[in-house]
């Protein structure tokens, strides 16, 4: 099979590591990749959005499958154009891919369906929102409606600080057209974590489960990121959390929309609140996550393309989702500065060391090839990604493996996974 993979960042590098390893695969392409994912695939200068441009790349090649790994060609519909040009494709069309590409919307469902989540109001006028945060309960959260790179919701402690959010996501446009509508949310607090799973309209298939940590700075200090590291599997997520997941918002997620006339084909990635009142949903995302894909598919036992063909086909119930019974922790290595301003262009070196070592992966995330070398290209660089045969070992291994790579201005956080030692 040929398959291309669309996007360029490490969860595709990822993405491409698994599929790298099918016995069904003679040939991948990736549309844009990065310096990492040259080394598996034959990188395509064609962007994500560029629908006509890839379709046409596919029927040219024979390319078999086509998996989408990024949010915003799947918000833009770019699985209704390869279907109708009769190409087969892994992801949410785009009325289901809604379920990302709308806040407003995923909540509204889920308050439709009784599906567990935080108590929340939408707005589209701003002075709406404010005469109703005058008389909210701190802390609370603002969200943009629309997608914006993993960074649009606002934790505000005080009614001068949501004022400021309301201003900087409806007024000011922070994240663009993504704050024409703001969710209000209730502020929920407990654990965090992130569980990601096959979908083919009717059968949903959990993976393992993992943790992301957002902020930038150690003890969940500063801005919000796009994700700093992950560990995988979560402790915090018991069997019995599992059962109550399985019964009230796995398959009601997936039942809703199907009954909504939106039937989901792809990855439902569950972003859930532990409370003492029980788990609820924190959020949906329509594709895999990002970095929570660099700890999950590296333990998943699974021919991924099996998986995601029989997602296509609606055969996902004749499979048997297996994992490593071990564990894996990335930790991002980004760029001084990031989110905000940081310089990029620096050469990176250490990299082949991790062409010698089982269970150990580089996922490129913000490269780029130059005369001189790869250097770097985004905030987040690379993710460093070990396994052991627990998450103290695989945090080891991990925070060890960063040391062999190096660059101008490299930064990470030093606490991936320390709540790994609070479960204990």
């Amino acid at each position: 099979m040929k398959i291309l993979i669309v996007g360029g960042g490490g969860r595709e590098h990822a993405i491409a590591e698994s599929v790298s390893r099918s016995s069904k695969v003679e040939k991948i392409y990736c549309a844009p990749g990065n310096a990492g994912i040259e080394e598996l695939a034959e990188c395509i200068p064609i962007t994500a959005m560029e629908f006509d441009k890839l379709s046409n790349f596919v029927k040219e090649n024979q390319i078999d499958l086509t998996i989408v790994g990024m949010d915003d060609p799947l918000v833009g519909g770019i699985v209704d154009v390869f279907e109708q040009e009769g190409l087969r494709i892994f992801g949410p069309r785009k009325n289901a891919a809604i379920l990302e590409g709308s806040k407003a919307f995923s909540k509204d469902l889920m308050k439709k369906y009784n599906i567990p989540t935080a108590g929340y109001e939408n707005f589209t006028d701003p002075e709406a929102a404010i005469t109703y945060l005058k008389d909210a309960t701190y802390p609370i959260v603002l969200k943009a409606d629309g997608l914006a790179l993993g960074k649009g919701v606002l934790i505000c402690n005080t009614f001068e600080e949501a004022q400021e959010g309301v201003a900087s996501i409806m007024l000011e446009k922070q994240f663009g057209d993504a704050g024409n509508t703001l969710v209000v949310e209730e502020f929920m607090q407990g654990r965090e974590v992130s569980v990601l799973s096959f979908v083919d309209g009717k059968t949903i298939k959990i993976m393992t489960s993992a943790q992301d940590h957002k902020r930038a700075k150690d003890g969940d200090q500063g801005l919000n990121t796009g994700g700093m590291g992950t560990f995988s599997p979560s402790p915090f997520y018991t069997p019995e959390v599992d059962a109550f997941c399985k019964e009230y918002i796995y398959q009601k997620t997936v039942d809703a929309m199907a009954m909504e006339g939106r039937e989901f084909k792809g990855i439902i990635f569950f972003g859930l609140m532990l409370t003492e009142t029980g788990p609820k949903v924190l959020e949906y995302n329509a594709r895999f996550g990002d970095p929570e894909t660099q700890v999950v598919l590296p333990r998943m036992k699974n021919d991924i393309v099996d998986v995601v063909e029989a997602c296509i086909d609606g055969n996902l119930d004749k499979i048997d989702l297996e994992f490593e019974d071990n564990a894996a922790v990335c930790v991002v290595l980004a760029s001084m500065g990031y989110p905000e301003v940081y310089e990029k262009g620096f050469e990176i070196t250490g990299m082949e060391a991790f062409h010698e070592q089982e269970g150990y992966y580089l996922f490129h995330a913000g490269t780029k090839r130059t005369e001189k070398g790869i250097v770097t290209n985004g905030g987040r660089v690379l993710g460093v990604t070990a396994k052991g045969k627990d998450l103290k070992e695989a945090r080891k291994n991990a925070y060890q493996a960063t040391e062999w790579v190096q660059f101008a201005n490299k930064y990470m956080r030093n606490d991936i996974g320390k709540a790994i030692d609070e479960a204990e």
